[in-house]
C-alpha cells in the first residue's frame, strides 16, 4: 500500500529507483512463510531498496518542487497566541547539521505547522510549555531488537525478490521457537537479511552467530547464509515499546499544527508498517488542507482520519505483540477473542488462497481488519481448519 501512495505522489519515482538498483517483487518472486510453511502466492507488489535510496529519491523529488525551501535548523520551541500555532523558534546549524551557538536563535512564522520530527517528537513538552495540554499517549512495551547484514548477491536464488518469516499460532508465536527473518533484494548487487527477536534472544553483531540464526530459518535465508559473503558490519537495533499520542483525545488544541509519521505513532517495525502509515496520514492531510478547512483552526478532521489509519496499525500490531509472553499489555477489551479469531484466520490462510488473500491485504494495509470479520471470511477459515 505505501508503495501504491508513493507512486501515486510521486509518479515514475518506482523506475526511478529501479534504474538506481532497487528491485519490484510481484507474485512468485515474493515468499512469505509462517512457521516455515509458505503461504499462496498473492498479487501484492513489493518495492525493494535499502531505506536510504528510498529517502534519498524521495527528499530529492521534494526538494526540486519549486515552492519548497530547505532551512538547515534545530527547532527549538512554539510561537503561540492564545489560540494558534504561529510559528516555530530555532536554532541555525552548519551544513554538517551540527548544533549552532545560542547567539544564532531565530523565529519563523507559519500559518501552518506540521511536527514530522519522529518518534522523539517533543510536540507534547512544547505544547504544555505554552500552556496547551500535553498530548495523550499510548504505549506497549515489548522489547524488540533486530539485526540488518549485508550479503553479495550471486545467481543462488533465481526469481527470488523478497523472503519473510514469521513465527505463527503452531510456534506460540514464540521467535525462539520459529526463526523470524527477512531476506530483499537491494542496489549494489546485494541482499539485505533482518532477523529479529525479543527479550534475550535479540540478535547481535557476531556474523558468525547471524549466519547460524539464518540456518535455523527458512530455505532462502538458509541458502544466503551458505552461499554469500557479508558485505559490510552487521547493525542492531533496540525498538523498546510501540507508542500512540491520541491528538482525537484533547479537549482543547491549538489552531495551524499538525502532526505526521512516528511523531503520531511508532509501532513494531516487523510488520514493517512505518513507511505506509506515513503515505496514508500524508494522504488525509492533503485531504484536510484541499476541503478549505481554515488552517488557523485546530485540524481536528485530520487528526479524526489520521487517528483511523492508526488506529488500524495499533490493532494489528499490539494484538499481535500480545502473544508475547513478555508482553503485558494494555489487552484491549475482548482480547482472547480477538487473539482465538486471529489464529483461525492466520491458520488458514496457509491452506485456503482466498483467505490468504484477504489477510494479505489487511496486513499491507490495503484493508481494514475488521474485513477478517466478514462472514464468508470466518467461514472459509472454519471450513479450511475443521478437523478431518
Amino acid at each position: 500500500m505505501g508503495h501504491t501512495h508513493l507512486e501515486r505522489w510521486f509518479p515514475s519515482i518506482t523506475q526511478q529507483l529501479m534504474d538506481s538498483g532497487a528491485h519490484l517483487g510481484t507474485k512468485d518472486a515474493i515468499q512469505f512463510y509462517v512457521d516455515g510453511t509458505r503461504r499462496h502466492p498473492v498479487d501484492v507488489p513489493m518495492l525493494s531498496a535499502t531505506r536510504p535510496l528510498i529517502e534519498g529519491h524521495i527528499r530529492r523529488r521534494v526538494l526540486a518542487l519549486p515552492n519548497v525551501q530547505l532551512l538547515r535548523a534545530r527547532a527549538t520551541h512554539l510561537l503561540s497566541t492564545a489560540t494558534r500555532i504561529t510559528g516555530v523558534g530555532y536554532s541555525e546549524t552548519d551544513q554538517a547539521g551540527s548544533g549552532a551557538d545560542a547567539g544564532s536563535r531565530r523565529e519563523l512564522d507559519a500559518d501552518l505547522v506540521v511536527d514530522a520530527m519522529g518518534r522523539s517528537s517533543r510536540l507534547s513538552t512544547w505544547l504544555a510549555d505554552s500552556g496547551w495540554d500535553e498530548l495523550p499517549t499510548d504505549r506497549m512495551r515489548i522489547d524488540l531488537g533486530y539485526a540488518t547484514a549485508l550479503f553479495h548477491r550471486g545467481d543462488e536464488l533465481p526469481g527470488t525478490i523478497i523472503a519473510h518469516a514469521t513465527p505463527g499460532p503452531a510456534s506460540g508465536y514464540q521467535t525462539s521457537v520459529s526463526e523470524p527473518g527477512a531476506l530483499a533484494a537491494v542496489e549494489g548487487n546485494r541482499w539485505m537479511v533482518v532477523l529479529a527477536g525479543y527479550t534475550d534472544y535479540r540478535p547481535g553483531r557476531d556474523p558468525d552467530e547471524f549466519r547460524k540464526r539464518m540456518l535455523r530459518c527458512v530455505a532462502p535465508l538458509q541458502i544466503v547464509a551458505e552461499n554469500c559473503a557479508m558485505a559490510e558490519d552487521i547493525k542492531t537495533f533496540h525498538f523498546a515499546s510501540s507508542q500512540r499520542r491520541d491528538f482525537t483525545r484533547l479537549s482543547r488544541f491549538p489552531g495551524g499544527l499538525m502532526a505526521i509519521g512516528d511523531s503520531v505513532a511508532s509501532v513494531n517495525p516487523i510488520y514493517g508498517q512505518g513507511l505506509t502509515l506515513a503515505v496514508l496520514q500524508a494522504n488525509a492531510l492533503a485531504i484536510h488542507l484541499h476541503s478549505g478547512a481554515p488552517s488557523h483552526a485546530p485540524a481536528l478532521g485530520y487528526f479524526r482520519q489520521s487517528g483511523a489509519i492508526v488506529n488500524a496499525a495499533w490493532q494489528l500490531s499490539t494484538t499481535a505483540d500480545l502473544a508475547q509472553s513478555h508482553v503485558t499489555g494494555p489487552y484491549p477489551r475482548g482480547y482472547r477473542h480477538i487473539r482465538r479469531i486471529g489464529d483461525k484466520i492466520t491458520s488458514a490462510s496457509l491452506i485456503d488462497a482466498t483467505v490468504n488473500q484477504a489477510y494479505m491485504d489487511v496486513i499491507h494495509m490495503r484493508a481494514h481488519p475488521r474485513t477478517l470479520l466478514q462472514p464468508a471470511i470466518l467461514l472459509r477459515a472454519a471450513r479450511a481448519t475443521a478437523p478431518r
